[in-house]
């Protein structure tokens, strides 16, 4: 993909469904160990009732997108701004769109609204991600 082929509009997707699995991994990686997470027991005590999947793991899908699909292999990350507007459980299937909302030809600069949303077409997380064109 060239810069040129990119428009304010353009939008793409992946989703993925978290497993308890991808919340152990990520927090032993992160060595984020909240037992809000990691814990059924402490979970059922807090206000969700039961596990939370990771914020950041969830807007990792965000990153894959940009990478992989809009505006594709090569991006670099800027920024992102992110807003966590409802809860993601194990088991659920969220889909991470990345929509363009401005370009900056001069310096290849691509600003995009971001969003996940659950099974049930509700967001979980929004924002705006900045990103450098580098293909």
């Amino acid at each position: 993909m060239k810069f040129s082929d990119l428009y304010v509009g353009q939008k793409d997707s992946l989703q993925k469904t978290f497993t308890a699995a991808d919340v152990t991994l990520f927090g032993g990686i992160s060595l984020d160990v909240n037992p809000l997470h990691m814990s059924d027991e402490f979970a059922k005590t807090s206000i969700f009732g039961k596990r939370v999947v990771h914020g950041i793991l969830t807007s990792g899908l965000i990153s894959a997108v940009l990478a992989n699909k809009l505006p594709g292999p090569g991006t670099i990350y800027l920024g992102q701004e992110l807003k966590f507007v409802a809860p993601v459980f194990l088991g659920d299937d969220i889909r991470a769109e990345v929509e363009v909302a401005e370009l900056r030809e001069d310096k290849k600069i691509v600003k995009l609204n971001t969003t996940c949303y659950n099974q049930d077409g509700k967001p979980v997380i929004t924002g705006v991600a900045t990103v450098k064109f580098n293909a």
